[in-house]
């Protein structure tokens, strides 16, 4: 596995390092195919915040935890990702039939009334993975979003978006390819 470490507002030991990729490159077994791992070590008034995230297959998962020490925090990450996975791999061999999908296919979205000041204030860049919408909603569910966007391997790659509905349910909004 391939781990990457940053340090946000604190400095981190070479053996901290050590202990973290030792414990993420286990996770790494669970994968059939090589994988990348990110771990970021940070500190707030006192405590200490490991995140790790970790890519395989066009799958994220991701845990933050924050004690009063890094180790434990490393541990408790790499437990609830591992949790995770196999969360994810047991969702996959059943199909998802014991959690109905609604998928909202003709809504119209109303455009919201426009401020008079619009400010950017993150810009993230990421590859969209084809996937079916059912993995598009698997994976914003394991990343505790409210949204996924992915190219639909239904649609011959297409520009999608899955999301979780206020009523309950998903919605799925995808480009038909034509102009209107």
């Amino acid at each position: 596995m391939n781990i990457k470490f940053m340090d946000k507002k604190t400095e981190t030991t070479q053996e901290l390092r050590d202990y973290a990729a030792k414990k993420v490159n286990k996770l790494d077994r669970l994968f059939r195919q090589d994988s990348e791992g990110t771990v970021v070590f940070s500190r707030e008034r006192g405590r200490y915040t490991a995140e790790v995230t970790v890519s395989n297959n066009g799958m994220i998962y991701r845990a933050s935890e924050t004690t009063g020490d890094l180790f434990a925090s490393v541990d408790s990450c790499v437990a609830s990702i591992e949790r995770q996975i196999r969360k994810n791999k047991d969702r996959l061999s059943k199909k998802l039939k014991s959690e109905p999908i609604v998928w909202n296919t003709g809504a119209a979205v109303e455009p919201e009334e426009e401020s008079e000041e619009i400010a950017i204030v993150r810009n993230k860049h990421f590859t969209m993975q084809p996937m079916t919408p059912e993995e598009a909603v698997l994976q914003m569910n394991l990343l505790g979003h409210s949204f996924y966007a992915f190219r639909n391997m239904d649609e011959d790659g297409a520009f999608a978006v899955v999301y979780r509905r206020d009523n309950g349910g998903y919605g799925l909004m995808s480009d038909n390819g034509s102009e209107d």
